[in-house]
């Protein structure tokens, strides 16, 4: 059995370096690759994607998960060895029921699409994109049919959040749009808070140097990770020894690069954060989409937003920016980050309405799956749901339909639900560290970081993804997926700064 197991750990890590040999692939088209190189890049990706998946789903691979499972069930549960052989299955079973030939067709697509998106939003051409969407569409749809399913959504949600779906997703979010929605009536019935200071000129330099220094005391290794410019933020991981992240910067506002420098070190940290030893096994890596995203919303938000933060780090930002911050005071510029309104763009929304803009898109991925609601008109349904959700209607399509790159490099289904979930949980991790571990907070208003880091390293990065996210949440939290923390975190910061 041991001959067998090393047999499945050298078979799983070659298709791991193809997987991760496509993800550089990936990265360099959104940070270096000129966009003449498109139409190859599709044809790349395709043939490392197809190779990883043929690899895979071959019936040596199966047989050998077969012969394993008998002596994995004598092992503890958690053994590496039982965790290995567990998830291995799970996605061979997954993977076995698509073609390798879709995955390929799928994974030229998308290459082709992301550079159409790249040029039609900031030229505001709905139009242009359309087709691709739209075939885009007929592609989720078929890969969905590959599955059996209740709804038709189910098998990109599975794929993206192990155990989720429609009918267990929507109550949840049900419940928490029942309990937001008064919040945000409340603060939005107020004066809005000034958050002039945030909008003036900061040269793209010095804001990217200070989100380094933020991210390196926060435990983002710069010996495995570095840090680059993209169209859309996003992270990737080549190993658990390189795991990279990138930002974008407007001059005119001093939260962009700075928030999602943040966001995506909290999604590297859990990668680094992982056993060496998982190192070419689908071990590596994190658990599931909401996971990941209780992670960097944990450090963006609930650590980055917060006053122990800002107590060590504003005088730090004012020296870096003295003309455009030395006049304002600590308070104010508190109350400037966590101005709550309503706004076009989910990337910069604040805590409390950002939800509202994840609930839009998963119910418009259900819509368009569902076949109720077609593409072309996908830019209304957008604007009609932003007037009733939010207050407020996009002025074009470029802060509208296309803002979010998620439709136009993956697929439609899927995409969006972990956000939620990823909130939700991290005010059940959070909270559950400043229970083991008081002290966080006062050193916080240090500028360390470390034992919250442990903490998050010992109950959640280590275990990369070997178990499932309720799991995960039972033996962190020692309970399931709650919103109650959640609500409890914002009514207690929002209930302060707007004396509700």
């Amino acid at each position: 059995m041991k001959d067998k197991l090393a047999e499945l750990q050298a078979r799983l890590a070659e298709i791991k370096d193809l997987e991760q040999a496509a993800y550089v692939l990936y990265w360099d088209q959104n940070v270096y690759m000129p966009p003449g190189g498109a139409a190859a890049r599709g044809r790349q990706t395709a043939t490392l994607t197809r190779l990883a998946h043929e690899k895979f789903i071959d019936p040596d691979l199966g047989r050998l998960l077969d012969e394993l499972q008998p002596y994995t069930e004598s092992l503890p549960y958690e053994s590496d060895e039982a965790s290995l052989v567990r998830v291995a299955r799970r996605l061979y079973e997954r993977k076995s029921k698509v073609p390798p030939k879709f995955t390929a067709e799928f994974e030229n697509h998308t290459a082709t699409i992301l550079e159409v998106w790249k040029e039609a939003r900031p030229a505001d051409d709905f139009a242009k994109v359309r087709p691709y969407l739209e075939r885009t569409l007929d592609l989720s749809r078929r890969y969905a049919s590959y599955f059996d399913y209740e709804h038709i959504a189910d098998p990109l949600i599975d794929g993206a959040d192990y155990g989720m779906k429609v009918s267990t997703i929507r109550p949840i979010f049900a419940e928490l749009r029942e309990r937001l929605v008064p919040i945000v009536q409340a603060i939005t019935a107020q004066p809005p808070a000034d958050n002039a200071c945030l909008h003036q000129h900061f040269p793209e330099e010095q804001q990217l140097a200070f989100g380094v220094e933020v991210i390196k005391r926060f435990g983002y290794d710069f010996e495995r990770g570095r840090e680059d410019k993209s169209p859309h933020p996003f992270t990737i991981e080549f190993s658990i020894g390189d795991v990279r992240i990138t930002t974008r910067v407007k001059e005119n506002d001093l939260l962009e690069a700075l928030s999602g420098t943040m966001h995506e070190a909290g999604h590297a940290m859990y990668e680094q954060g992982g056993r060496m030893d998982f190192e070419g096994t689908p071990l590596a890596g994190g658990t599931s989409m909401g996971v990941h995203e209780s992670q960097s919303r944990l450090w963006e938000n609930l650590v980055g937003l917060g006053r122990p933060f800002w107590h060590h780090f504003y005088p730090k930002l004012q020296a870096v920016f003295p003309d455009q911050l030395g006049s304002v005071n600590p308070d104010a510029f508190y109350r400037a980050i966590n101005k709550v309104e309503r706004s076009l763009i989910r990337v910069e929304a604040d805590e409390v309405t950002y939800n509202l803009h994840v609930m839009l898109r998963f119910d418009l991925e259900c819509q368009l799956l569902e076949g109720s609601l077609e593409v072309r008109d996908l830019p209304e349904a957008w604007r009609a749901r932003m007037g009733a959700d939010l207050g407020i209607v996009p002025p074009d399509d470029r802060d509208g339909v296309l803002q979010d790159i998620h439709w136009y490099s993956n697929f439609i289904g899927g995409q969006f639900q972990g956000y939620t979930l990823g909130n939700i949980m991290s005010a059940q991790f959070f909270e559950a560290a400043l229970q083991a571990h008081p002290e966080i907070t006062g050193e916080m208003e240090n500028g360390e970081f470390g034992t919250l880091l442990r903490w998050l390293t010992d109950n959640i990065y280590q275990h990369g993804s070997k178990f499932t996210t309720a799991e995960l949440l039972e033996r962190a939290v020692g309970g399931s997926l709650s919103i109650e923390p959640y609500i409890r975190y914002l009514r207690e910061k929002y209930g302060e700064l707007y004396e509700l």
